[in-house]
């Protein structure tokens, strides 16, 4: 029997609520019960797709044949420097040296993971969504990311959220999209 994939993508900073939580785990749960649906399929840097690999990993209790995929791209693999508090926090509560860091049960090594720049995260999303039948987004289509400024240049220029490319991108292709905002 085929093996169908969902992938999750969406903005960086979401409120995750109850109420948005509570959405994402029936939907996950109808997935894998109604449409088979047992590959899922996670980028990273979002609380959107931190809240989604919890709720999958605790679905995964129920259901062990659940596999868990991580694609990330070569400049996630980098701390920032910002970010160093709490992914400190988070590495000390592992219980031991064998334990899965991101929870995942493969990695997807992006073909551009060491040659693209800082976008590639758009790359990474588009086969996300090449390798999936079923999209679920956290998309916003009111939302703008912060407007930007070209090195030396006076004025700021406004850019698509990457969020807002891959839910275009996988409407083009067909896919079935579940956007989760309200």
């Amino acid at each position: 029997m085929r093996q169908n994939s969902c992938c999750f993508i969406g903005h960086r900073k979401v409120n995750c609520s109850e109420d948005l939580r509570q959405k994402v785990s029936e939907i996950v749960e109808s997935l894998f019960v109604k449409n088979n649906v047992t590959r899922f399929l996670f980028g990273s840097r979002s609380e959107f797709n931190t809240l989604c690999l919890d709720i999958v990993s605790e679905l995964k209790k129920k259901h062990p044949t659940i596999i868990r995929i991580d694609y990330s791209t070569g400049h996630e693999l980098a701390m920032l420097e910002t970010d160093r508090k709490s992914w400190e926090k988070i590495f000390s509560l592992i219980p031991t040296k064998d334990s899965k860091i991101l929870y995942v049960d493969e990695e997807i090594i992006h073909k551009t993971r060491y040659d693209s720049g800082r976008a590639s995260y758009v790359e990474r999303n588009q086969e996300m969504i090449d390798d999936s039948d079923y999209c679920i987004f956290y998309y916003d289509q009111n939302y703008l990311p912060p407007p930007r400024r070209l090195k030396g240049a006076m004025t700021t220029y406004q850019t698509k959220s990457g969020t807002r490319i891959a839910y275009e991108y996988a409407k083009r292709k067909k896919k079935h999209i579940i956007n989760v905002f309200s």
